[in-house]
């Protein structure tokens, strides 16, 4: 009876270790895939307003590369395309992982010219969704993101 009870103890021992080992994509290997994707890309989508019914007209954010700073904190890499005007904006950011997805997070970021930002926006495959506001408006954000070189 005793011994029934340690291979008992072993096998359940066994399984639930076997269970925690799983493999799960490495820090390295995530983050060249977030590289990846995000090179050369256009965000394209619509987002909304709080308190207003409807989808605003087409977003595109153009984003050429981002680079990992230190930790979680990267940059984003994009530009702002308005009229004639095509300016480079660097974004710090920081990264969160759902798992192998990662997630954009800014707090109150202030973008000269632009203004106060939180987001946080979720990116899987060829979409992205999330929420953004400002100092006294906000919304959700979502499309999918094109390569474009």
């Amino acid at each position: 009876m005793k011994n029934a009870r340690i291979l008992v103890l072993t096998l359940a021992s066994l399984v639930l270790t076997a269970g925690c080992a799983r493999k799960t994509t490495g820090d390295a290997d995530r983050e060249k895939k977030f590289q990846s994707m995000m090179a050369g890309v256009t965000l394209v989508g619509h987002s909304t307003r709080l308190n207003q019914e409807g989808l605003f007209g087409e977003e595109k954010y153009v984003i050429d590369s981002v680079s990992k700073l230190a930790g979680e904190t990267w940059l984003i890499h994009a530009r702002l395309q308005y009229g004639t005007r095509d300016l480079p904006v660097p974004v710090p950011v920081t990264i969160k992982w759902a798992g192998d997805t990662p997630v954009i997070t800014l707090t109150d970021l202030t973008i000269p010219g632009l203004g106060t930002f939180t987001a946080r926006v979720l990116l899987y495959g060829d979409q992205y969704a999330g929420t953004w506001s400002a100092k006294d408006h906000g919304g959700q954000m979502f499309g999918k993101i094109v390569k474009t070189h």
